[in-house]
């Protein structure tokens, strides 16, 4: 169906000057002497700027936009400064059979808007349609919905950044840090209240220093683009916490600006930046708060919902749902896929940003038959000359049909590697048949990602993420335990791979804590001794807990904050987490830059990595195919040729062991060319081990159940 235009009265007040403007670039820009505003819509018959006063409250005026180029409808105020408020009225047919939303009613978010004021507050008034009406989604709503919507902001873009500059740090030195950018200082004792959960408590001297001595490179930040509360939660006294609920790619969430102003953002990068620190966002392009044909009309939806979103293509009124939320960004559009790029650019070179981890990043690279990695948005990436140089971090799975793509993005990109996680977690919890998957994951997945040039880093490893139990969680509970998100324990994964060691939850059983400390111990040992890109979650070098709860979306609450009151065994954990990284830089050979593959190398004489049986032999077919297999070692050899040149080369030659069984196993410490003795510099079950010890050759060393050790080959003149 379709509505006519309805232009309601103009406040009576001297209207504002309006010229011609330009249709670049999009969105509302200052240019020392006024602001442009330009807005895409290729259906839309009329755009209107409303302006509002300072508090985004009451809307003083309604402009009419004069020009309409290339699908672009723009015009020019002069005399605009920066801090002037404003949104949008987009006018169009209102048929959602074929895919048109249009609703002049409704104010809508600029989606190039740099901030925004306000805050979503829930009502009817938001939605295209009635809400009840006998005609669902197709009925049409008259009702304004300005005072319910966050208003955008012009700003201005100057900052004086000094002397920052980018990182850009190796992908082979680089540890990513994922957090959240709220939780992680909401309860930090050197924060002070009034700046807690924003970005100036991030920036805190002390909560700096806690990151830059763990030893990370990369701190990647769960999505910090302005968002929007679902409704149900904020009914239900909860939020959208983690923020996987996009409605502007250009703008910081009001929420972590302590300050309201976006420099405090550029503030926090430079002082992550002079600490080297590395800056990577959680990025959501895949879907927008906007959701299905029931949804609110905030933004796109309203400015031009058939080019803007993918819409089945028997029925436009209905949303292909790729993404699980609602909706799918239709990045093959031109335009959006513009949007997306601009985004990028804007958060890389406005706020100096290091790299993007892209959720659900399939989507990304989906047209309507599937995936393909020759999509328009990847290779977008690829040949832009900013974002080729930033660190471009793929989930590479959506809802989709055909959606699992592990491995098969474009050369360029590094994947979370979910198989990592899934194997790594299986074998230490004691599962059967683990022992060959087990030793692809600490070669970097090279099945998957070692084809077209690509590195062991493309390989993103991870045993625990935002998404599931935390580290401790992971050894203190077999089951979820998600009460707390009033769902019925229904929400979040069956399938944690998990073990509580014999008691669920908490215990006071002096045998079961230590298990479970040397249990995470091995896991962030095998975690940072393998081939590929470790990630790090927050707050697991120091067992942090969510009390078994494993879906903290919703969670702004101590559930999903950091507790930074460590007790022994946090603080045990955390030495010995600094430990193994400065194990990973001292040992080149754990980051190699070529796939580590067991080939004999006739030009110099070795194989790259040896599997080892506990006789110190190599490992036959029928030990790889024994399912009861829980113990191997895996000799690195530092002779190997380390780049294309056919050379030996001069890292240290290190031997890996590790044992999952549940009792102790003697391992045969084998001899070596060139070496005399071998030292343990690693043990999970034993943390005064410093490689002191001299081991012959022969050696039978008895490997504790449940750890790993870590030796380096000696020579007598090396001593």
């Amino acid at each position: 169906m379709s509505k006519p235009d309805k232009t309601p009265s103009t406040p009576a007040n001297e209207p504002s000057r309006i010229r011609e403007g330009l249709p670049f670039p999009l969105g509302a820009t200052w240019d020392g002497l006024g602001v442009n505003f330009a807005l895409f819509s290729a259906n839309a018959t009329k755009v209107e700027l409303c302006l509002f006063d300072a508090a985004g409250e009451v809307e003083l005026e309604r402009i009419e936009l004069p020009e309409y180029t290339d699908e672009i409808f723009h015009g020019y105020l002069p005399d605009a400064h920066p801090g002037l408020i404003y949104g949008y009225r987009v006018y169009g047919a209102y048929d959602p059979a074929n895919g048109h939303r249009f609703n002049h009613n409704k104010l809508l978010i600029d989606p190039y808007a740099k901030q925004l004021v306000g805050e979503l507050k829930w009502s009817e008034a938001l939605f295209g349609y009635t809400i009840g009406h006998p005609d669902d989604d197709l009925s049409f709503d008259e009702r304004d919905s300005a005072p319910f919507v966050p208003k955008c902001k012009v700003i201005d873009p100057a900052h004086t950044w000094g002397n920052d500059q980018p990182v850009r740090v190796p992908w082979d030195r680089t540890i990513i840090y994922e957090t959240h950018l709220r939780g992680f200082s909401m309860r930090h004792p050197s924060v002070s209240e009034a700046v807690r959960g924003t970005c100036a408590g991030l920036m805190e001297d002390d909560v700096l220093k806690h990151i830059r001595q763990l030893g990370i490179s990369s701190v990647e930040l769960l999505p910090v683009h302005a968002f929007v509360n679902d409704q149900h939660l904020l009914e239900k006294g909860m939020t959208n916490y983690w923020g996987y609920n996009s409605i502007a790619f250009f703008a910081p969430d009001p929420r972590y600006l302590a300050s309201g102003q976006i420099a405090e953002f550029k503030e926090m990068v430079a002082h992550l930046h002079e600490q080297k620190l590395e800056v990577i966002l959680d990025v959501v392009y895949n879907h927008t708060a906007e959701g299905n044909e029931r949804g609110p009309t905030l933004s796109m939806r309203g400015i031009d919902n058939a080019s803007y979103y993918r819409l089945m293509p028997d029925d436009k009124r209905f949303y292909i749902n790729d993404s699980g939320t609602g909706n799918t960004l239709d990045l093959s559009h031109p335009c959006v896929l513009q949007m997306v790029t601009d985004s990028l650019r804007y958060w890389a070179t406005e706020m100096h940003v290091d790299g993007f981890r892209f959720d659900l990043a399939t989507i990304l690279g989906r047209y309507r038959d599937g995936f393909d990695e020759r999509h328009s948005f990847l290779v977008a990436c690829r040949q832009d000359p900013v974002l080729r140089q930033l660190k471009l971090i793929a989930e590479p799975w959506d809802c989709g049909p055909g959606g699992y793509q592990v491995g098969n993005f474009p050369p360029g990109w590094v994947e979370w590697n979910d198989r990592f996680r899934d194997t790594v977690r299986a074998f230490w919890k004691g599962d059967d048949g683990q022992l060959a998957d087990f030793a692809a994951r600490m070669t970097a997945s090279g099945e998957m990602f070692n084809h077209r040039g690509r590195r062991p880093y493309s390989s993103m490893n991870f045993i625990t993420a935002h998404d599931g139990f935390t580290l401790h969680d992971l050894v203190s509970y077999n089951d979820k335990h998600n009460e707390d998100n009033d769902e019925n324990n229904q929400d979040g994964s069956n399938n944690n791979l998990s073990w509580n060691h014999g008691v669920e939850g908490p215990t006071d059983d002096p045998e079961i804590n230590a298990l479970r400390l040397r249990q995470m111990r091995n896991f962030f040992a095998t975690l940072l001794l393998a081939q590929g890109t470790p990630m790090i979650v927050a707050g697991d070098e120091f067992a942090r807990t969510q009390h078994g709860n494993n879906n903290a979306y919703c969670q702004d609450s101590e559930i999903g904050w950091i507790n930074w009151e460590l007790d022994n065994d946090g603080k045990a954990l955390l030495k010995f987490v600094k430990r193994l990284i400065k194990l990973r830089m001292a040992y080149p050979i754990l980051r190699r830059g070529r796939f580590l593959v067991g080939d004999y190398n006739e030009d110099i004489g070795v194989k790259d990595v040896t599997w080892l049986s506990p006789d110190g032999n190599e490992m036959t077919t029928e030990q790889w195919q024994d399912s009861h297999g829980r113990c191997l070692g895996m000799l690195m050899d530092g002779r190997a040729q380390e780049t294309g040149i056919r050379r030996a080369g001069a890292d240290a030659t290190l031997l890996l062991v590790v044992n999952a069984h549940h009792d102790m196993v003697n391992f045969r410490l084998p001899p070596v060319p060139q070496g005399e003795f071998w030292t343990c510099m690693l043990d999970t079950n034993d943390t005064a081990v410093r490689g002191q010890e001299r081991f012959e050759f022969d050696h039978q060393y008895a490997v504790t159940g449940r750890s790993l050790l870590l030796f380096e080959l000696q020579r007598d003149d090396e001593v």
